[in-house]
């Protein structure tokens, strides 16, 4: 993949992990084309990066994306403002963050249990053939570890980011894209260029210039 050849250009330091970062587009791919979603989380640095890899995914991240032509016609008949939301809207590929739900992660670490935070969240949102990217530094965060088995347990794909080894997460991942570095700041170094160049790995799968593929 072209995308992931100029990521190597850049940070020859992940030549360990290109057939894993090729594996993991690869199942995205296949997850979005079969009408799937995405599922991300992580805690701290990498909570940060579960909300940044669905910001680049559910909107333009370096293509204008815009709606098929017949959307217009759609949106017109619908609303007054179908104009303006033709021309504003962009093409998205579902992607949710699992670290944001703040009322529901408070009522449940307060009546069932903290650690489970994001395996509920997997449990109620999550769907055979969807995806999740769990995201720790060591390989090893509990909250993280529970998300993946529930998923797997679901029929979804995990692809786990963490540092080398992959830790825990070696074990209930499918992928595991673990970066060659130990200390926290120095994987989350590396794991920013790898979900950008899977995030337009994507968006040039799913998307033509300027318009919806």
């Amino acid at each position: 993949m072209k995308e992931v050849t100029y990521l190597l250009e850049r940070f020859p330091v992940l030549g360990v992990c290109e057939n894993e970062i090729a594996e993991a587009i690869a199942i995205l791919i296949d997850c979005y084309q079969k009408g799937g979603k995405l599922l991300v989380c992580g805690n701290g640095g990498s909570a940060a990066d579960s909300l940044h890899i669905v910001g680049e995914l559910m909107k333009g991240f370096v293509k204008q994306r815009r709606l098929p032509p017949q959307m217009k016609e759609q949106l017109c008949r619908v609303s007054a403002h179908g104009e303006f939301l033709y021309q504003n809207l962009q093409g998205a590929l579902p992607a949710i963050s699992l670290v944001n739900e703040v009322s529901l992660q408070t009522a449940y670490a307060n009546d069932v249990a903290p650690v489970l935070n994001f395996a509920q969240q997997v449990w109620g949102q999550g769907n055979g053939g969807d995806v999740l990217i769990g995201i720790t530094t060591s390989g090893n965060s509990e909250n993280v570890i529970y998300a993946a088995e529930v998923a797997r347990a679901k029929g979804m794909k995990v692809i786990a980011l963490t540092g080398q080894g992959g830790g825990k997460m070696s074990a209930c991942s499918d992928v595991v894209i673990a970066v060659p570095e130990k200390e926290t700041y120095k994987v989350q170094e590396l794991h920013l260029p790898i979900y950008h160049a899977i995030c337009i790995a994507l968006e040039n799968a799913f998307f033509e210039d300027g318009a919806d593929a």
